[in-house]
């Protein structure tokens, strides 16, 4: 019979095949990760109890809260909107507030905006009034009294008195803007003279936080944005034969819509197939909406406890819809409903099966999240000649026609689009400073929903071997740098999307599948229409995995260190075996050995992570073995993103 082996993990506290002269020179040459220091304002909020070092919101916490009533013209042929807000301004806050800041983030399109990318010049915004109840102000010009000042994206708005806690201000503002055929980063605009896709465009009342206080960076075109959460009653004024379809709830559909549409819209609510709202057949006033006396119609919307709101208006686009299953949202045991919207293009035929895969991703990440999808619709348009990927609002995705894409590749990006809707719509997370946070954590949230609709493929693989391709070339940058502010090349791109999904994986790998879903999840549903920052998330996580993980954050997180484990030797003598194991990079993880005997007998040991914060660079595994190694491989599992596998294996005989 075969004996089990005797194991004697001789080294992980001491490196032998080395003197002391070399194992000093290793040891000094390899960086041990610092704690990770919060920022003096999370600092502070956790001393004014509005955090907590266990990633809880404390009991002092507080977010402000807003409330707009918003219309909006648009005049196709002119490519013009014309917009009128009331916005009343809770201070939910312990801080009296003298100033009230807005975004007009249309004026990256005005003349001399400052940018990093490049974009269509507009003019921006025109703004027609600023009032606050019997009171117009003026462009400020001294420092004291009230008015309002334009600082490319942001305006602050100077209120006689401040505001003091628990009180609100009232603000009315008219504007118009001409709209850019890509906006916006490409993430808004018109295409084709048949459909406009309406953002980030009216006054949005900047965020101010317990962390950071007034967000006012500006909008430079890439880093995106953070809206604070807020109620909107939207009216939004078309010409008859315009669809409309906008985040919220449409309020009077059987007052724009023509009436066999109204129907198989209602059909639909209760449909789990596909149900062609509007075919070919409908488009044109009286067919697919209604008719008005002035030759528009008002389409209602009511939206609350989102951060932004966005509207499309389509006159040639089919519109495909179903239901999906989101769970039991209100704990009465029923099984609740959204509707999935899919409005597309002839041109855009891919696009045909867009509801199925709307409503899959909805399905499985209410699943996956443990989060129910909150809201009434969610809503896919086609954006050809707008936008190439995919961008996310509340309730809403703007997709290009992946018309040079598979349909795999537009499944893609509808579970990352619509993923979205978890981070940052309900986890409210920062994009302009951290896109890592709801980009990456979303990009790994896409790769589980691909898993279950395209099974059988280690989905997470792709970002990996991106991250790993920048990682080898030297081109990558911190993922805890201001998003704005990344190095020209691949680095923004790979620290927002590939590496935070890697980090991830790597993360899961570390903790375990169970463990990593409790935390995520605890993330999810503590934070879920707050607002979270970094160090939340990481708290969270040293939480629910009882283990101080700083040497992860710092290692992963705030460096552009590299992991290589290597299998540097395999010897055997008088029944013992010798592995020795080195550490090449400064990444410090895990390494779990698997070893394979001449009879096919499978062992596994690991070298703790603790060995290699203790600043070693080599760790030695001896056992006592009556058969040949034959085989020796570091993470089999493939669950870390080792930047050289090609030294990951030893085989007898090599």
């Amino acid at each position: 019979m075969t004996r089990t082996p005797t194991s004697r993990i001789a080294s992980l506290a001491v490196v032998a095949a080395a003197s002391t002269a070399q194992l000093s020179a290793q040891t000094a040459g390899r960086p041990i990760p610092y704690p990770v220091v919060p920022s003096r304002g999370f600092e502070l909020a956790i001393e004014r109890g509005t955090r907590t070092t266990d990633g809880t919101p404390g009991p002092r916490y507080w977010q402000q809260w807003t409330e707009y009533q918003l219309s909006a013209r648009l005049m196709p042929e002119r490519r013009l909107v014309e917009g009128r807000a009331s916005i009343v301004y809770r201070n939910r806050s312990p801080n009296p507030l003298t100033l009230v800041a807005l975004q007009l983030l249309q004026n990256l399109h005005a003349s001399g905006a400052v940018r990093n990318r490049a974009a269509q010049v507009t003019g921006g915004v025109e703004l027609r009034s600023v009032m606050l109840p019997g009171l117009k102000l003026e462009p400020r010009e001294q420092r004291d009294g009230p008015g309002y000042t334009v600082d490319g994206t942001i305006v602050r708005v100077y209120p006689p008195q401040p505001i003091q806690p628990g009180a609100t201000l009232s603000i009315s503002v008219d504007w118009a803007f001409t709209v850019p055929q890509a906006g916006a980063g490409a993430r808004m605009g018109w295409s084709e003279n048949n459909l406009f896709h309406i953002a980030y465009w009216y006054p949005q009342v900047a965020v101010f936080d317990d962390v950071d206080g007034w967000h006012t960076d500006q909008f430079l075109g890439r880093a995106e944005f953070y809206g604070g959460f807020a109620s909107y009653d939207l009216t939004v004024a078309a010409p008859e034969g315009w669809v409309v379809m906008a985040t919220g709830e449409l309020l009077n559909p059987e007052q724009v819509l023509a009436s066999r549409v109204l129907g198989r819209y209602r059909e639909a609510h209760e449909s789990d197939d596909v149900v062609h709202v509007i075919t070919a057949d409908d488009f044109g006033p009286g067919r697919a909406t209604g008719i008005s006396p002035d030759g528009y119609l008002r389409w209602r919307f009511h939206a609350d406890s989102v951060r932004d709101v966005a509207f499309s208006a389509m006159s040639e686009s089919l519109w495909d819809a179903a239901r999906t299953p989101v769970g039991d949202k209100d704990g009465d045991g029923t099984m609740e409903y959204a509707l999935v919207n899919a409005f597309w293009r002839t041109t855009a035929p891919k696009w045909s099966n867009a509801w199925r895969y709307a409503q899959h991703s909805i399905d499985f990440l209410s699943r996956w999240t443990g989060l129910p999808y909150p809201w009434p619709h969610v809503t896919s348009v086609e954006g050809g000649g707008i936008i190439g990927g995919g961008m996310e609002f509340p309730m809403m995705t703007l997709i290009g026609d992946y018309n040079q894409r598979s349909d795999s590749a537009l499944y893609y990006v509808h579970a990352h689009e619509l993923a979205h809707m978890w981070l940052p719509m309900m986890v409210n997370t920062d994009e302009r400073r951290y896109a890592w946070m709801d980009e990456g954590m979303t990009t790994f949230n896409e790769n589980q929903a691909r898993k279950e609709f395209f099974p059988g493929v280690n989905h997470d693989q792709p970002d990996v071997a991106s991250y790993l391709y920048v990682a080898r070339s030297g081109l990558e940058g911190e993922m805890m740098r201001v998003s704005d502010y990344h190095y020209p090349g691949p680095a923004y791109g790979t620290a927002s999307y590939s590496k935070p999904a890697t980090t991830l994986v790597a993360l899961r790998g570390l903790l375990g599948e169970e463990t990593f879903l409790l935390g995520l999840r605890d993330f999810i549903g503590t934070w879920a229409f707050k607002h979270p920052k970094p160090w939340d998330l990481f708290n969270i996580f040293d939480r629910v995995s009882g283990e101080d993980l700083d040497w992860f954050w710092r290692s992963w997180y705030y460096e552009t260190w590299v992991l290589d484990h290597e299998v540097a030797a395999v010897s055997q003598m008088n029944g013992t075996a010798t592995i020795l194991i080195r550490d090449r990079g400064w990444v410090p993880m895990p390494a779990r050995v698997t070893i394979t005997l001449a009879d096919g007998t499978v062992l596994t040991r690991e070298v703790p992570v603790r060995h290699w914060l203790a600043g070693n660079t080599t760790a030695e595994i001896m056992m006592d073995v009556d058969q040949a190694v034959t085989r020796v491989e570091i993470d089999a599992a493939e669950a870390f993103p080792d930047i050289d596998r090609s030294n990951n294996t030893w085989e007898r005989g090599n």
